[in-house]
């Protein structure tokens, strides 16, 4: 039986640990620091040691996702088809984007946050359409269920569009049961499926490599 693998990758950290972290969204363009790039690296070696490294990868536009495909293609020993694609830029956070969670729970209350990591329900003011975001996964799984039948895809994308990808089980509540959406900081997490099934099945959800290299 022949079987699509979809990889899912949360890019690493872009704040050192002398920083404020912010709510960093679509508008907002960082690199990944020393600690991101360590959890690039330890990513990598996961997707060797595991023997799924992947056929072709997928990134969003911002520095931070392709960056931590740097790694994986060197450690490769061969080309991999790298692809930017805007469907997987982070979102927007409207007024809140680049603040601090302070100032953030300080507008929309610490329960609109607890929501949105529950149950991907968007806080009020931010700019997204989880229509969109849902039907740009289904999208792209259909593309990669047609054109990579058989072969493991990469996508390293930010955690507010990554939360959305469980909907390709066709069941997003049984998931939200067993899983928590929110994704570490360069976690991975895999979903397959088999060429005569119509959905899509989570194998793990937010691994962390370095617990596993």
């Amino acid at each position: 039986m022949v079987k699509t693998r979809l990889l899912i990758a949360r890019h690493g950290n872009t704040f050192t640990p002398d920083q404020i972290p912010t709510r960093v969204g679509a508008r907002t363009d960082l690199d990944l620091v020393a600690t991101g790039r360590k959890q690039a690296s330890d990513l990598a070696r996961y997707l060797v040691a595991e023997n799924i490294l992947p056929d072709a990868i997928f990134t969003s536009n911002l520095k931070r996702t392709y960056q931590m495909a740097e790694p994986i293609i060197e450690l490769a020993g061969h080309p991999i088809p790298l692809s930017k694609e805007s469907i997987f830029n982070e979102i927007d956070y409207g007024p809140d984007e680049n603040k601090t969670e302070e100032d953030v729970i300080s507008r929309v209350g610490k329960e609109a946050l607890e929501k949105w990591d529950k149950d991907a329900t968007v806080p009020q003011g931010w700019n997204v359409e989880p229509d969109k975001i849902i039907q740009g996964w289904k999208d792209f799984a259909r593309n990669i269920d047609t054109l990579n039948t058989g072969e493991t895809i990469l996508v390293i994308t930010s955690n507010g569009v990554a939360r959305f990808a469980p909907h390709l089980t066709g069941n997003f509540d049984v998931f939200l049961k067993e899983n928590n959406i929110k994704i570490s900081t360069g976690a991975l997490c895999c979903l397959e499926k088999e060429e005569n099934e119509s959905e899509w099945s989570v194998i793990f959800w937010n691994r962390k490599p370095k617990d596993f290299v």
